[in-house]
């Protein structure tokens, strides 16, 4: 009798070790898929660089984008999230449509910044434009399509942002555009290409 108790308990207990082998096996398999789908809503670094090279040509290709305009962006994994300062609404929306079209991008932050209108604001535009542009140690810049020095004025406050090929020409466009009177401050934000 002892006997049939301890392998009715011993058969009992077994068949629980198996039902809960079998319960955690089920979770872990029923988890998979979770997991896999985890992994597969980051996308590989490669996928990431596709996405990053396609949105720089994508904003440089905005029919809109000018001189006074500044785009920028950020990529994380399938997130986009589009910086800067533009002087045309249109633009900002622009951006983001753009985005839109790209393979892998399934969310876009549109932080774009649109500059309030200001005819002040035009006139000093004009002026430093030529004021940097309009220099001899500056003016090979001008005759890219894609105007490599932004230059961002909002409401007297200038902010040069891109990319130039020395510290000199940094140096040189900064004090350009404090040359420029009515301006109040010229933040200098330029890098110099590598």
């Amino acid at each position: 009798m002892l006997r049939n108790i301890f392998s009715t308990i011993f058969s009992g207990w077994m068949a629980g070790a198996w039902y809960r082998a079998g319960i955690l096996s089920l979770a872990l398999a029923a988890g998979a898929p979770f997991a896999s789908a985890q992994a597969a809503a980051q996308p590989s670094e490669r996928v990431v660089q596709r996405i990053t090279k396609e949105i720089r040509h994508e904003l440089l290709m905005l029919p809109n984008l000018g001189v006074f305009d500044h785009l920028a962006y950020k990529v994380d994994g399938n997130k986009v999230t589009l910086l800067g300062s533009v002087s045309r609404p249109t633009l900002k929306r622009d951006a983001e449509s753009a985005v839109k079209g790209i393979e892998g991008v399934e969310h876009i932050d549109n932080q774009i910044e649109v500059l309030p209108p200001s005819p002040m604001d035009d006139r000093l535009r004009r002026q430093l434009f030529q004021a940097i542009y309009g220099f001899a140690s500056l003016e090979r810049y001008a005759l890219s399509v894609n105007k490599p020095i932004q230059i961002i004025v909002k409401s007297g406050h200038v902010t040069l942002e891109g990319v130039v090929d020395s510290e000199a020409d940094k140096n040189v466009a900064g004090i350009r555009a404090n040359s420029v009177p009515g301006i109040f401050s010229v933040e200098n934000n330029l890098t110099i290409s590598k």
